[in-house]
């Protein structure tokens, strides 16, 4: 069963570009809306997934960490192409789809295996509070989509001296989501998601070795 990490976060806040410092051999980047990786890089990508294309390589994992970037446009694309239907019944067909995949993204997995989850973050005008960036009232309502997560990150961009740094915040403050275990991550670091790798890695004791017997590209077929 493998572990799944939620990082939230406003676009151009450093969610895709904390990818950076992976190898091609570490991760796969399952991309929802096709959109070039904001950074030079030679990570293999599959580009323009839907909900199959991601569980059927998360079935078929070699690699120890996926990246789904931007999952919110799951969604979202669900949301718009299904604009024209009446009733509640596509609302609950967003929920169970995304459920779905958060099931498969946790028990069709290895053991050690890690899959990210990147998504836009919506705060509430009133009160302040963060949550994800979902569609439909049954996700929030019914399911608490960070509940499911042991890990939240959140991006921030701080200035220091006139120069923006780009950060994760790993704990919550009351009014967002973030959290990790004890002693796992620093309450604010560098936005590097390979170091957060890498110390989940350290802290639960796994490898990062990922084989499959018949030499399958579990990412086959997507450009």
């Amino acid at each position: 069963m493998g572990m799944c990490v939620l990082v939230l976060g406003q676009s151009g806040s450093g969610k895709s570009t904390s990818l950076r410092s992976f190898t091609p051999d570490e991760v796969g980047v399952l991309n929802v809306a096709g959109k070039p990786l904001p950074f030079r890089n030679n990570l293999q990508v599959a580009n323009n997934v839907k909900y199959s294309d991601i569980e059927k390589a998360l079935g078929r994992a070699v690699k120890p960490a996926y990246v789904i970037d931007d999952a919110s446009y799951l969604l979202t694309f669900d949301s718009f192409n299904s604009a024209t239907e009446t009733g509640y019944a596509k609302y609950t067909r967003y929920a169970v789809n995304f459920y779905n995949l958060l099931r498969a993204a946790a028990t069709k997995t290895p053991d050690d295996c890690i899959v990210y989850f990147l998504m836009h973050e919506d705060v509430d005008s009133n009160t302040g509070q963060v949550k994800a960036k979902t569609v439909g009232k049954m996700i929030e309502s019914q399911l608490t989509l960070e509940g499911l997560f042991t890990i939240v990150l959140r991006t921030r961009v701080a200035e220091v001296d006139g120069v923006y740094a780009y950060q994760f915040e790993t704990q919550s403050n009351g009014l967002t989501p973030c959290k990790c275990p004890i002693g796992m991550l620093p309450p604010v670091m560098e936005n590097d998601l390979k170091a957060v790798d890498v110390a989940i890695r350290e802290y639960y004791g796994w490898t990062k070795e990922r084989k499959d017997e018949n030499g399958r590209d579990e990412m086959a077929g997507k450009d």
